[in-house]
């Protein structure tokens, strides 16, 4: 590798220096002047930087934002009213045990894949469509305008999270790795749980489940969810026990829905 030097009249910056984002204070984020010190220009945004990171918004959402949801269905309107709404009293109902918000199907996942006769399923699948309506958007759009207001946020999405979850329990480590997911998830201030109910059901993840809600229930921490099962069917997938926590929570903010997927509308 070629060393960069300085040499007279000529003086040249090495990589570590040109690697600096803040020149004002090389990254510090404060400004040292003697026994002094104050805060950087850059602080605030850094900081924002950082919780927008820890918050583990999906790739594909980082630029979702209210403004740039696209309304095309009544049902869009409703989602993104009930989101602005929601973000305006966020303050005052945050400590509450009414302080969550969900969109879930009018006729779920589940109960559609019941119905034995195809051409009935499809047409089911048809009128009763809760994919591709922006829920997910909207849910990581009102994730970071809670970021910027100051909040901590963690998004996970079920399938995923929960399988985590499962397969930590079995690993031969003390119990580390299976406390530290549940710590995340039961801890996180404000909690987005995109498309929970997702996962295969076992009787593992029923009691987990109950677990995450109601501990969140009982510390008054809010959850942001997704689903596309409707009531009785989510109650099925994650437990009545575990449903009837979460459906209170969001009592004010519960909204079933059922529209044309843009996805397909797009091709």
């Amino acid at each position: 590798m070629k060393r960069l030097s300085s040499t007279s009249g000529n003086t040249q910056t090495s990589g570590a220096e040109s690697a600096v984002e803040c020149q004002i204070c090389k990254d510090r984020e404060w400004i040292i002047d003697g026994w002094t010190a104050r805060p950087c220009s850059c602080l605030k945004r850094k900081r924002l930087q950082r919780r927008m990171r820890n918050a583990m918004i999906p790739e594909e959402f980082v630029d979702a934002r209210l403004d740039n949801y696209k309304v095309e269905t009544p049902v869009q309107q409703e989602l993104l009213q009930m989101t602005k709404e929601y973000l305006a009293r966020f303050d005052e109902i945050k400590d509450t045990k009414a302080n969550s918000m969900g969109f879930v199907a009018e006729v779920g996942e589940q109960q559609i894949r019941r119905i034995g006769d195809l051409r009935k399923r499809a047409e089911y699948e048809r009128i009763y469509n809760s994919y591709g309506l922006g829920k997910t958007h909207l849910q990581m759009a009102a994730a970071k305008e809670l970021i910027r207001r100051g909040y901590a946020v963690l998004c996970i999405s079920d399938t995923v999270f929960m399988n985590e979850l499962v397969n930590s329990k079995r690993i031969d480590d003390g119990g580390i790795e299976f406390n530290r997911l549940m710590g995340a998830v039961v801890q996180a201030p404000v909690l987005v749980w995109d498309d929970i109910g997702k996962s295969k059901y076992s009787e593992t993840k029923e009691d987990l489940y109950y677990q995450i809600i109601n501990e969140r229930y009982k510390a008054r921490r809010p959850i942001l969810f997704s689903s596309n099962e409707d009531p009785m069917t989510l109650s099925e997938k994650i437990g009545p026990a575990a449903f009837s926590r979460l459906s209170g929570m969001a009592k004010d903010f519960f909204l079933q829905v059922k529209g044309d997927d843009y996805r397909m509308r797009e091709r």
